[in-house]
């Protein structure tokens, strides 16, 4: 919820000023930083629609448990960390810091405080890996995945950093499985 504030204005003449055109089709992109301070006020800040959403990794710590720093933007984490791979088999879709199923390997999940219509991330992973987004009733709503394992390097048909993404209204929660691997994701963006 925004917290909305009015302004008065006392004799001054509005301007006359062309509304900005904005394309409904590719809403303007915002770029998340992590926050590591928080305030009751900054909690509650969410985002307004339509926006899209893409979470800046790179000012979290290598091996950084990520959960809240990025509440204000209206995502939390479940099991998941901040690396920088060193194993080329998991290179980075861009920047040098992608997210980790752990401290339990083989899953990620990303839990939104208002509904969204769109995720998607950019994911390399030792196996199968499945994207699941679940709507207000913990049903599943949508899902996208990735056949086999896309590690750099390996003879895969499915390059790494294949990007998965999911629409559905009102997607509450998604979250990026691989079964018996390890999977790493970057680039996660989210429209409302």
């Amino acid at each position: 919820m925004v917290e909305e504030c009015s302004v008065q204005c006392n004799g001054f003449k509005k301007l006359d000023t062309p509304e900005p055109e904005i394309d409904w089709r590719e809403p303007p992109e915002i770029v998340a930083y992590p926050c590591r301070e928080r305030t009751t006020k900054e909690a509650r800040l969410l985002v307004s629609a339509p926006a899209c959403v893409r979470l800046d990794l790179e000012d979290l710590q290598c091996f950084e448990v990520v959960y809240r720093q990025f509440e204000k933007w209206g995502v939390t984490f479940n099991n998941a960390v901040a690396i920088n791979p060193s194993n080329p088999a998991f290179p980075p879709h861009s920047g040098t810091t992608v997210l980790i199923g752990a401290p339990k390997s083989g899953f990620l999940e990303a839990t939104f405080g208002q509904p969204v219509c769109f995720v998607s991330g950019f994911v390399t992973s030792s196996r199968r890996a499945v994207l699941v987004a679940y709507d207000g009733d913990d049903q599943p709503a949508a899902s996208a995945e990735i056949p086999g394992p896309n590690l750099a390097g390996s003879d895969s048909q499915i390059p790494p950093n294949a990007q998965l993404s999911v629409r559905a209204k009102n997607i509450c929660r998604v979250t990026f499985f691989t079964f018996d691997g390890h999977l790493t994701v970057g680039d996660l963006s989210f429209a409302f």
